[in-house]
């Protein structure tokens, strides 16, 4: 599997990651015969990042984690994160190193190459986000300080909230690595979309994340597994999920991922799992694409999208016609 830089951190991910999530859950519900097959089955075909947080299953996907990785003594990467709630905000760089500690131990791990902010941002605080300014006056150092100490390799964000706050996080050139939402249902991180697309504007924040040299991390590339075009979802998956970005609820999402299957009918790609996963592997300024798998079928058909390489210039042609036809 082809490897790419992240950013310009020096760190070499490959283009396919394994999220560790509640979406997909196979890390925080799977046997444990089930989690090792999968981490092994990904180490194979080259998968070499993987990432995690604490809000998933509540700790349990760190703990499995870090388990599965300590039996297979797998030389890998990882990323996690940490969330800040109102209390924490009293003392944002004693929460972060806090959450850090937490995260190793249950990792098992003395080091995380990727410490990734989980709020969303915003101009101003809010419920789930913090401020601008917070992130470049508080938690940006307190990440940098845990980097000096050796626990933290590179300071990542979740390029989640208002997208001009976010554009200006990015243009400060402080942090090196970003998570962003990119598939068929939002392309606008990457693509400029049409007046009136119902989803929210990224505004080819792509573009600013390649000037800077950040690392990007693409999340969300199945909407969540809305690009299935079904509603019913793998026992393993959480049972609900609310979209990020893209509709106000799942069933929408799904409506719409059915009015791109002209995509698949014509001949462009065998479905929109692997277009969306194709999509996202066509963009230069994507380092590693995480996809949340639920069964190891699922991280097979995820290995051949990827290996597949970018969608062909007339699927792409034909993919603007439909996202005008959303709007």
């Amino acid at each position: 599997m082809e490897l790419r830089n992240l950013g310009k951190t020096g760190l070499r991910v490959s283009t396919l990651g394994f999220g560790c999530g509640n979406v997909g859950g196979l890390i925080i519900r799977g046997t444990p015969a089930e989690r090792e097959r999968a981490v092994a089955r990904a180490m194979e075909l080259g998968v070499n990042y993987f990432d995690t947080a604490p809000s998933y299953g509540d700790g349990e996907s760190e703990r499995n984690l870090g388990q599965v990785l300590k039996a297979l003594k797998a030389p890998v990467q990882v990323g996690t994160k940490f969330r800040l709630d109102p209390p924490d905000l009293r003392d944002i760089p004693g929460a972060v190193a806090r959450s850090l500690d937490a995260s190793l131990k249950r990792l098992g791990m003395e080091r995380v190459d990727l410490f990734q902010l989980h709020n969303r941002i915003e101009p101003a605080r809010g419920p789930g986000a913090l401020s601008l300014g917070d992130v470049l006056s508080e938690v940006v150092p307190a990440v940098q300080k845990l980097r000096q100490q050796g626990k933290v390799g590179f300071c990542g964000i979740t390029a989640l909230g208002e997208t001009p706050a976010l554009h200006q996080a990015i243009d400060a050139g402080t942090i090196d690595t970003a998570q962003v939402c990119y598939n068929l249902l939002n392309p606008s991180a990457g693509a400029a979309v049409p007046s009136g697309f119902p989803a929210q504007d990224f505004g080819r924040l792509l573009d600013r994340t390649r000037e800077r040299r950040m690392g990007v991390i693409v999340i969300r590339v199945l909407a969540a597994g809305a690009l299935s075009g079904v509603e019913t979802r793998h026992p393993v998956a959480v049972p609900s999920v609310d979209p990020i970005s893209t509709a106000p609820d799942y069933r929408t999402d799904v409506a719409r991922a059915q009015r791109l299957g002209a995509l698949v009918r014509e001949g462009h790609v065998e479905n929109l799992i692997e277009a969306s996963i194709r999509l996202a592997v066509g963009s230069d300024a994507v380092s590693t694409v995480l996809v949340g798998y639920s069964s190891l079928e699922h991280l097979e058909a995820a290995a051949a999208a990827v290996n597949r390489g970018p969608l062909p210039p007339a699927a792409l042609q034909r993919l603007a016609a439909l996202w005008t036809g959303l709007a």
